[in-house]
């Protein structure tokens, strides 16, 4: 099996998408008024943006006032460094605290303890990549820097001599200052690459990563960083990223696409109902033949509300879903149950992936199986209740846990509350007290819904509701 990767996360759906899929619908207008065409306008935009980066450099750049810590004594293994903090390294520090995002300069400190064979030997310290510049140290001596002469410092891995004389067996202190300009600062290599060796390959080295200690210099909190400006023509431009990283793939011969986006469409929901057709329409009409796109629904994400409430999250959830029933020879995974309140990239990735392994079993290649989780497909009010009928009930609805859960119903006054549901045979009936004539049924309707619906298969249902009335993205293009 062969897979091409071509992706850019936190962009939104019109960077993929062809220019005729946009200049075929006037509903597009207001995304194709955010591409700069003509040639003055783009150069006067060219102008503007480099002035206001450099501006933003002066202002954004951090500059290095100077090693203090050097002079108070934070190389030195005499230094008692006792009241330090401990982190695990290799790691950008922003990673490990609010508190600790910021640019500045940070020491770390580590004492490793050598074999007698090796006192007095010539020995290489290979520290990785360090973002952005260094000053090391071996038991209080300076044995190397990087700094704003080394291209792109912050990709280059650091590897010091350290001369035999310094070297004694026992306990010996590494001390590294880094200073970070912008943006993330710290280790940021691989484990392995953190280790000392002696000089002449012989032995086995010992591995750095792990316990470091480390104290704030001086910092400034990220927050106070401007935002950087961005060029008229950049990765968030609609056609963008098509034209760079779609179109050039064109020439080899696909069997499918697998996709995973829509966060940064979020606030454009109700767009979204036109806007990802068009993506996948405009891809197929490149290759020049209707390939099977599979896609992945949005999972959960943000804080859990206590009551029924709008939810733009929902809404694009809706618009993939309207899509997986309006475009031929597309799948959908859900992740509604998968993903977490405070990471917007959700850390299980095999369930997802097996998800969209059994559509493209299913729908690439014809094997008659269970593919998806249960589908809304219809309902019927019955008195005070309403029954809705699902697609893709497998072998049959259950419910993960004592009762079903992230229902809510309402009456003509639109007002939602949370709703009894019980399931019978391939159905789910759904009631409330508090609404006696009941209009309209919600599932999974919230930006982090506690729901609970799968088919026997083990596949849950997609969020959905029976109503269309007007949601909260509505206006925005």
């Amino acid at each position: 099996m062969g897979l091409i990767g071509t992706y850019w996360g936190g962009r939104p759906a019109e960077s993929w998408t062809d220019l005729r899929a946009l200049e075929s619908d006037p509903d597009f207008k207001p995304i194709l008024d955010r591409l700069p065409r003509d040639p003055e306008t783009l150069k006067r935009l060219q102008e503007k943006y480099e002035q206001a980066l450099e501006e933003w450099r002066q202002k954004a750049i951090l500059k290095d006032p100077g090693n203090k810590g050097e002079a108070m004594g934070w190389a030195s293994p005499e230094f008692d460094d006792s009241d330090w903090t401990t982190m695990e390294v290799p790691r950008p520090w922003e990673r490990i605290s609010p508190e600790m995002n910021i640019d500045g300069a940070v020491w770390f400190r580590k004492v490793v303890v050598l074999p007698n064979e090796w006192a007095g030997k010539d020995l290489l310290l290979s520290l990785g990549p360090i973002d952005d510049y260094d000053t090391t140290y071996f038991n209080g001596e300076k044995i190397g820097a990087t700094g704003a002469e080394t291209p792109n410092s912050w990709t280059v891995p650091r590897q010091y001599r350290i001369p035999g004389r310094l070297v004694k067996a026992g306990a010996n202190l590494i001390a590294v200052r880094i200073f970070d300009q912008w943006g993330d600062g710290g280790f940021a290599g691989r484990p392995n690459q953190m280790r000392l060796e002696l000089a002449d390959g012989t032995g086995k080295p010992i591995l750095l990563f792990g316990e470091w200690k480390f104290k704030v210099e001086f910092a400034r909190h990220a927050s106070k960083v401007p935002r950087q400006p961005q060029p008229p023509i950049n990765n968030w431009t609609p056609t963008v990223l098509f034209n760079a990283m779609v179109a050039p793939l064109v020439p080899y011969a696909i069997r499918g696409v697998i996709w995973y986006q829509g966060e940064s469409n979020v606030g454009r929901a109700y767009q979204y109902r036109k806007l990802f057709p068009a993506l996948i329409n405009s891809w197929r009409k490149a290759w020049g033949y209707e390939f099977p796109f599979l896609f992945v629904q949005l999972a959960n994400y943000l804080e859990r509300k206590p009551e029924p409430t709008e939810s733009a999250w929902a809404e694009l959830r809706e618009a993939q879903l309207l899509t997986l029933k309006t475009v031929p020879k597309t799948g959908m995974a859900v992740a509604i149950d998968i993903g977490e309140a405070n990471d917007i990239h959700p850390r299980n990735k095999q369930d997802v992936g097996k998800r969209l392994a059994l559509a493209a079993l299913a729908i690439a290649y014809g094997q008659k199986i269970v593919y998806s989780g249960p589908i809304y497909r219809s309902m019927r009010v019955e008195g005070n209740k309403i029954r809705i009928f699902f697609d893709h009930v497998g072998s049959g609805l259950v419910a993960k846990g004592e009762k079903l859960t992230g229902f809510a119903i309402a009456g003509e006054d639109r007002e939602f509350v949370w709703a009894n549901a019980k399931i019978e045979g391939n159905t789910v009936v759904v009631w409330s007290e508090k609404v006696p004539k009941p209009v309209a049924v919600r599932y999974g309707w919230a930006d982090n819904p506690d729901c609970n619906l799968y088919n026997k298969e083990g596949l849950p249902a997609s969020p959905f509701r029976t109503d269309n009335w007007l949601g909260v993205t509505v206006k925005n293009r």
